[in-house]
């Protein structure tokens, strides 16, 4: 698998206070990444670090098979698209006038500009002042400065923050057409619905460490959700199985948490060896946020 983003032990301290602790980063090429994490988590601080704004305490990063240094900065930052924090872009002036401060900046062609506009879907609102545009408006006028540079790697902290549903989702659908164009996108949200819509591959950070990574399938997979048991007698069976940890009625249902594939079938061994009818088995259907919440020991985003 190619990555174009790889950390090795990533680390920045604030004098005593370990923020980011020794991240070992995988973002395959052509992903949409969803990086998750409670507030403090260490989020924002990696993707600028990534971004060479902030320097890192110790470790490294290589971002399109280059290392992040002062040396390979400028010509990297070149291949790169970012939003992060606020959206850029001054009031004053029209969308079609922010935009081409940044190909002024940045040197590019009328072709690129207008590219960057119609992927986000901004044509029609190019003439306005920013300051009028509402902030779903602001937030794909950043991304399209972001784009106008063609990047292979796109990253985003919070992009869909403070939209409505309508905005929300014309977002989730601009980062898939993206990475199905091709790009690499990096997003940072504490909406973990539209992660779980949206991302091919996670990243979980607690207390600035990582604690998972890979990808949905893998995610619930180690979260080993609750057994549900229909059987013929639900307050009998809860009893032989009194000595279960956890074990619980859950509207005449068996329910228990923590077990395996074997010990759950040594739990249905138990019920049918005391005469107990058991109907069916089968996995708690669990959401991310239940399976984030579960493995950041209840820590909010």
């Amino acid at each position: 698998m190619s990555y174009v983003v790889v950390t090795e032990k990533l680390t920045k301290r604030y004098g005593d206070r370990a923020v980011v602790q020794e991240l070992d980063l995988r973002i395959p090429e052509g992903s949409v990444y969803g990086f998750l994490g409670p507030n403090g988590s260490g989020k924002s601080t990696t993707m600028k670090m990534l971004l060479s704004l902030i320097r890192p305490t110790s470790g490294r990063a290589e971002v399109l098979g280059e290392p992040m240094t002062r040396g390979t900065r400028r010509e990297l930052l070149g291949r790169i698209g970012s939003l992060i924090e606020s959206p850029p872009g001054y009031g004053h002036l029209t969308g079609r006038e922010n935009m081409r401060i940044v190909q002024r900046l940045l040197g590019l062609d009328d072709r690129q500009i207008d590219l960057a506009v119609r992927t986000v879907r901004m044509e029609r609102q190019m003439d306005k002042k920013v300051r009028e545009f509402s902030l779903g408006m602001k937030q794909r006028l950043g991304i399209a400065m972001a784009l106008a540079r063609q990047p292979r790697l796109l990253i985003l902290d919070e992009p869909t923050n403070g939209l409505d549903p309508a905005g929300i989702e014309e977002i989730r659908d601009l980062l898939r057409r993206l990475a199905d164009g091709g790009v690499t996108v990096m997003v940072s949200s504490h909406l973990l619905g539209e992660i779980d819509r949206t991302a091919t591959d996670l990243g979980i950070l607690s207390g600035g460490r990582m604690i998972f990574q890979g990808t949905r399938d893998e995610l619930f997979s180690a979260a080993t959700p609750d057994v549900l048991i229909d059987c013929s007698d639900p307050r009998r069976a809860h009893e032989v199985l009194a000595r279960q940890r956890g074990a619980t009625l859950d509207n005449a249902v068996l329910r228990l948490p923590g077990l395996d594939d074997r010990a759950a079938a040594g739990v249905v061994a138990a019920l049918v060896g005391e005469g107990i009818g058991v109907f069916g088995v089968r996995r708690d259907e669990q959401t991310l946020e239940e399976v984030f919440m579960s493995l950041t020991a209840g820590g909010g985003l």
